[in-house]
């Protein structure tokens, strides 16, 4: 399995977000138990409620972790499973955070179709960016 480059929050900004306030990982690719999916990200949505989860303070969304993976929607790939639910070829959309490759039990994907979309449209006009638009 490839090697899963992350970015992970570890400290927080002050004002704009600079480089130094995120570090590059370098991971091997998690091992796989039962029920389990590994997804190798194609698209990232950067999206403004990640810098109010940089901070520490009262907000909507709990603050992001220092030292660990930046969350944050993406679509992707299935690279491997042990899910019954999830066939090695589908694409799927999930919080996979900022990194390559995730691992997820597969309660927080949702398989998309491409026929229908091109697959970057998924984190846009029909994913969070979208339905907040709508509502």
């Amino acid at each position: 399995m490839p090697q899963n480059p992350q970015i992970h929050l570890v400290s927080r900004p002050q004002g704009e977000p600079l480089a130094e306030n995120f570090q590059l990982v370098v991971h091997d690719t998690p091992a796989l138990t039962d029920q389990q999916v590994l997804v190798k990200h194609e698209y990232l949505s950067l999206d403004p409620y990640m810098r109010g989860r940089m901070n520490d303070g009262a907000s909507y969304a709990s603050p992001q972790p220092l030292g660990e993976v930046m969350t944050g929607r993406t679509v992707g790939e299935v690279i491997a499973s042990r899910n019954v639910r999830f066939a090695l070829g589908d694409f799927v959309i999930l919080t996979g955070g900022w990194q390559l490759i995730s691992k997820s039990d597969g309660r927080d994907m949702r398989r998309i179709d491409l026929k229908a979309a091109p697959m970057e449209a998924w984190l846009g006009a029909l994913g969070m960016p979208g339905a907040t638009a709508w509502y």
